[in-house]
């Protein structure tokens, strides 16, 4: 039994307390995803009805905790409260038949693949509401009440703290890195009161169709700490895949921050912004070295772990140009 026909049989036991018997059809696996493995199916039910689902489900050697028992509360409330996300159809962590912790979800429609919704002339009329939708998806968002995931998420208070403990963990040191710590220390924003923040909100993982945005997919990096955190990430250059634009590639930083007070978000300058820009930008390059260690150690032997790991040096690029006054 192939690890495909493994996942079917499991799933259609973890489906049938929400919709009975089913059949699984056409299972396979997409390339989305680097911490957890994407899996598009339908599942016929005893009346013959199609249901389009996914499931994510960790992948091995990932580094990471189980966060998709916890991913689906998180799902749950936010469809709640108003943000475009999908139906948590079923959800658990280990032990259980799928074998790792995991959630299943309706397929909405759109396009994830970032050079699709930046080039092709379908979505001409969606890059025009991009920032605007983003905006809108970011305020409804952090407007979250965050008391019923306390128990759930983690709290990040000092996201440098957060990345120096995280860098300093591998042998392999990057001055440009150490730069940019020492430079977020000594232009550190006021602190504001935690609220729910997705963690990743970046191309790649928004649905858009021709309409406009259609979907906030991934959450698994989900926490609470400063909405603003969600912003620095939407704006760093390794999220704009060639676009001209500031904010994925399409529109401007300070078209995003007027967009999102007017969406009911918090006034934020474009120079906090930039600072978060700085941590999304860190964040990210540790992040490369945590998934070429990983690479490298065998936890999980992937080609795409080490063509990420090559990235690094991307990544200091990037902080060279957002931080001029210490290297001039």
């Amino acid at each position: 039994m192939t690890d495909a026909d493994s996942i079917a049989v499991a799933l259609a036991e973890v489906l049938a307390p929400a919709l009975g018997e089913v059949t699984v059809d056409g299972l396979r696996r997409l390339s989305a995803g680097a911490n957890r493995e994407t899996w598009a199916f339908d599942a016929i039910d005893h009346a013959g009805g199609r249901h389009e689902l996914v499931l994510q489900r960790q992948r091995t050697g990932a580094g990471l905790p189980d966060q998709n028992s916890a991913e689906a509360a998180v799902l749950r409330h936010a469809r709640a409260g108003g943000v475009t996300v999908a139906e948590v159809v079923a959800a658990g962590a280990p032990p259980n038949p799928v074998g790792r912790d995991y959630v299943v979800v309706r397929r909405l429609p759109g396009e994830s693949i970032a050079r699709r919704i930046l080039r092709d002339e379908p979505y001409a009329g969606a890059r025009e509401r991009f920032v605007a939708d983003c905006a809108r998806e970011l305020a409804a968002i952090h407007a979250l009440d965050p008391t019923p995931l306390t128990d759930l998420l983690v709290r990040v208070d000092d996201p440098v703290a957060a990345q120096r403990v995280s860098y300093e963990r591998f042998d392999d040191p990057h001055p440009v890195f150490e730069l940019a710590l020492r430079w977020l220390d000594e232009r550190r924003p006021e602190p504001q009161d935690p609220r729910v923040v997705h963690g990743d909100f970046r191309m790649g993982n928004l649905l858009v169709d021709e309409d406009g945005l259609s979907g906030v997919l991934d959450w698994e990096l989900c926490h609470l700490g400063d909405p603003a955190v969600d912003l620095g990430w939407l704006v760093a250059r390794p999220w704009r895949f060639g676009g001209d634009g500031e904010v994925g590639g399409m529109g401007s930083r300070a078209e995003l921050l007027d967009r999102y007070e007017a969406a009911g978000g918090r006034a934020l300058s474009l120079d906090e912004l930039r600072w978060w820009e700085v941590v999304a930008t860190l964040r990210w390059g540790v992040a490369c070295l945590f998934m070429v260690d990983d690479h490298r150690r065998g936890r999980s032997r992937s080609v795409e772990l080490a063509t990420i790991g090559r990235r690094v040096v991307e990544v200091e690029y990037d902080l060279l140009l957002l931080l001029p006054e210490l290297v001039a």
